[in-house]
């Protein structure tokens, strides 16, 4: 499996922007889909976007503000994050899944490498 380390989290005001990274190692990053989910204090982890040899992938409250990107020479995928909100505020955890992987780009199980997470918090 391989091993994932995010960074990029903080504290930032509404309107705002952040720059999520994720550094991968221990695989070959190509060979993974890459994925970005939250988890708010009390609820459920959910899916935010996710980037495969397909496309991109976003959730719908992520549309439109945040973009997810990869560099596979630096082993590392980006979530730009703009027009942040309050309820945005999250621990943010990147993620990865073996390329054959079948099933929905936004379905947790199917994602079997997990980072430890970032905290993002916005203020209003």
């Amino acid at each position: 499996q391989v091993q994932l380390v995010e960074s990029g989290g903080g504290l930032v005001q509404a309107g705002d922007s952040l720059r999520l990274s994720c550094a991968a190692s221990g695989g070959t990053f190509s060979n993974y889909a890459m994925g970005w989910f939250r988890q708010a204090p009390g609820k459920e982890r959910e899916f935010v976007s996710a980037i495969n040899w397909n496309g991109r992938y976003y959730a719908d409250f992520a549309q439109g503000r945040f973009t997810i990107s990869r560099d596979n020479a630096q082993n590392t995928v980006y979530l730009q994050m703009n027009s942040l909100k309050p309820e945005d505020t999250a621990v943010y955890y990147c993620a990865a899944r073996r390329g054959n992987t079948g099933g929905l780009m936004s379905r947790i199980a199917t994602y079997d490498s997990w980072g430890q997470g970032t905290q993002v918090t916005v203020s209003s």
